[in-house]
């Protein structure tokens, strides 16, 4: 499947293509004629043939027999139709830009190609337009999926990575590396499409992350049943912030302040505790001293099998696969980075904002 700017280039590719072989024809029908027919030398039926096509005005090369004047005739005529025919296309392709889209088209996809460790983004509405922004002020690498040309269009202006196509097709995703990518959110309006686009996508790359929207929270289930990890439904989300900034207003604001502040001072992060890299499997938060060598603040540890500590104590021990969600500068979660993950130790994860 072609998006509609690749259908575009390639119809413009194919009609110069046969307007280029559609002259060479004519070129070597009319040589091959004045050779064989007319009696002449090579040189002198190439020569005839261009400036004949070229209609130059030139006298002619040899004496023509009354046969060579006819066949001259429709060789001017067929010269003058496609030599018109190629410079329409080429005209049609300056002045609408296809050159340059074939340009810009191949640096996509060379992009695309180079993306790894890489969100994709499905649909960009005002859902999916908030998600880019997000992602782009984190510095996350990703790439925006839509099948309306509109809306890619408003997303390369926006100099995010874009693709045109259809989310719930094998072939769109595999184009945008979901085999290589890390997670994918499905901003779709339709959730049956979100729906689609989680299996597609679990089906590719089983180990992908799959975030996707839900109008009803009967609609939720049944993504969250179809394989997405997480399930967001903006009215439902929506509800609980509205109530939220109404009892704690405080509360909610100094949360917004270091999730999706642009000029905030303290940030969350998550750190995946690696036996292979980590020195610290095995310790207590006391023995490890994290707060005291990074000043950043561990706020809760997920477990590998799923359960939640918050708050966690000094006796509270770091195990393999933990997840450990922390608050602090950008300098402070730094530092914590470098002694989570030394730098002689080969990283396989990293943290991510959240």
């Amino acid at each position: 499947m072609y998006s509609t700017l690749e259908k575009k280039y390639r119809r413009l590719q194919q009609e110069l293509t046969l307007g280029t072989i559609s002259l060479g024809g004519v070129f070597l029908t009319g040589t091959l004629w004045y050779k064989f027919m007319e009696g002449w030398s090579w040189e002198e039926a190439a020569y005839m043939t261009v400036i004949t096509l070229t209609t130059v005005g030139f006298g002619e090369t040899n004496p023509l027999s009354r046969q060579g004047r006819l066949f001259t005739i429709a060789l001017i005529l067929l010269g003058v139709v496609t030599i018109g025919y190629m410079i329409n296309r080429f005209t049609e392709a300056v002045i609408q830009g296809y050159f340059q889209e074939g340009m810009r088209l191949r640096q996509q996809r060379r992009l695309m190609e180079t993306l790894t460790q890489h969100y994709i983004i499905c649909g960009f509405s005002r859902t999916g337009r908030q998600i880019a922004k997000e992602f782009q002020a984190e510095g996350a690498p990703f790439v925006v999926v839509d099948s309306d040309l509109e809306s890619v269009e408003q997303a390369q202006a926006q100099n995010y990575i874009a693709y045109q196509g259809d989310v719930t097709l094998d072939d769109t995703l595999l184009r945008v590396g979901v085999d290589r990518a890390v997670c994918i959110v499905a901003a779709l309006p339709s959730d049956a499409e979100n729906l689609y686009t989680v299996l597609t996508a679990k089906t590719l790359n089983p180990k992908i992350r799959a975030i996707a929207r839900a109008s009803t929270e009967e609609s939720a289930k049944k993504i969250q049943r179809g394989g997405a990890d997480i399930v967001v439904s903006p009215y439902i989300t929506g509800g609980k912030r509205m109530a939220a900034a109404a009892l704690r207003p405080q509360v909610l604001d100094f949360v917004d302040g270091f999730i999706s502040s642009a000029d905030r001072q303290f940030y969350m992060e998550q750190f995946l505790v690696d036996p292979l890299v980590c020195p610290l499997v095995g310790q207590s938060l006391k023995e490890t001293r994290l707060r005291s060598q990074s000043g950043a603040l561990v706020i809760a540890i997920r477990r590998a099998d799923g359960s939640l500590i918050g708050g966690p104590t000094g006796d509270t021990m770091l195990l393999p696969g933990d997840t450990l969600i922390c608050l602090g500068t950008s300098e402070q979660l730094r530092r914590l980075n470098q002694i989570l993950i030394p730098i002689n130790a080969q990283p396989r994860h990293r943290g991510r904002n959240i």
